[in-house]
């Protein structure tokens, strides 16, 4: 089901999709998989954002994603609830498009609704004619100076956040075969370690021929919870999911090679590092390269979907330490922005 509103205030779209929640959709005790959701919200920003850069004559383009900034899983969802998806254009540069996704879940049962979600995520239009092109976006109109001053900081943020983080990467993951990870310490990274290979086919992909963002963001969770759910062994939800940066584009044809590790856990969470390398098949002389990469913080849950204390992760040599206090920083700096809203809206 899908509809369309105008939101006449901001003279811009707002697109609202909605799906019911499906047993494909979620995990064995029936909480709804958080790639499933990424997926949802990456659907609803790319069809705005595409819509949105086709208003004027010209070139026509499709939008690629390019980057999420972190997103917060309020509540789970559940199989058999639906998902009410919206989405709206927020801020526009000369050539992106920062758009404002807003998930609920509705039990149709009882008609309670929760917020589950919220997330912000920045597209680049390329042109259909040339795949190197990137045209030129149409602007918006924003019912304040204050508010379009707003949206200039937060894309000139994530402009910064995404190339330092591009130049950290560099590392490849060797992926874990089953039986070397038999051979590893039980709550080691050796030990929950995993990877995921995937060919990009024809149904992953956009119409230039390269793969969806939420595509490539549902794998990486599943890679994500394969980790957390063998470091403690119980139902495990995805939480929170740190920037998502997408580095560079993955064409039709690639195999993807998504692997995880382990870099922090806390008493009641776990970080998971993932990591999307890309090896063209076709063009091989190019070589494997490092596409996305992203932090994703799971938590555990007992029957009742109740938190528990998550087993302490054993870390072996300099490098695993270094990667520990990097997430740390992160959980401690996460923790007291949490705190920070939290009195504000008091």
């Amino acid at each position: 089901m899908l509809r369309l509103a105008v939101a006449k205030s901001l003279e811009r779209l707002v697109l609202v999709t909605s799906r019911i929640m499906r047993p494909d959709d979620a995990n064995i005790v029936g909480n709804v998989h958080g790639g499933t959701i990424l997926k949802m919200i990456e659907e609803a920003g790319c069809i705005i954002g595409t819509r949105h850069c086709n208003t004027r004559s010209g070139d026509r383009c499709v939008a690629a994603l390019a980057r999420v900034e972190r997103t917060d899983f309020l509540y789970p969802m559940f199989i058999g609830e639906v998902a009410h998806v919206s989405a709206e254009i927020s801020y526009t540069s000369k050539h992106s498009v920062e758009v404002q996704v807003t998930v609920l879940s509705e039990n149709i049962l009882t008609g309670a609704k929760k917020v589950t979600n919220k997330a912000t995520l920045w597209y680049v239009p390329f042109s259909l004619q040339n795949v190197d092109k990137i045209t030129e976006v149409p602007p918006i109109e924003y019912s304040n100076p204050e508010q379009e001053e707003l949206g200039k900081k937060r894309y000139e943020a994530q402009k910064l956040e995404r190339m330092e983080t591009k130049e950290r990467n560099g590392e490849v993951i060797a992926a874990v075969s089953v039986p070397e990870r038999h051979t590893k310490e039980p709550y080691t990274v050796g030990f929950s370690q995993s990877s995921l290979i995937h060919l990009i086919g024809p149904s992953d992909c956009t119409l230039h021929g390269f793969v969806h963002g939420g595509v490539t963001m549902k794998l990486m969770d599943e890679v994500a919870g394969i980790v957390a759910a063998r470091h403690c062994k119980t139902n495990i939800v995805t939480a929170s999911v740190d920037a998502i940066n997408f580095h560079r584009k993955i064409k039709k044809g690639c195999v993807i090679t998504v692997s995880g590790r382990m870099t922090f856990t806390s008493n009641k969470s776990m970080e998971i590092e993932v990591f999307v390398d890309a090896d063209p098949l076709v063009e091989a002389e190019k070589g494997k390269y490092r596409a996305v990469t992203a932090f994703f913080t799971y938590i555990s849950l007992d029957k009742e979907n109740k938190s528990l204390p998550v087993p302490p992760l054993k870390l072996e040599g300099e490098e695993e330490q270094k990667r520990f206090e990097e997430g740390k920083a992160r959980y401690l700096q996460s923790k007291a922005k949490r705190l920070a809203e939290k009195e504000q809206n008091q």
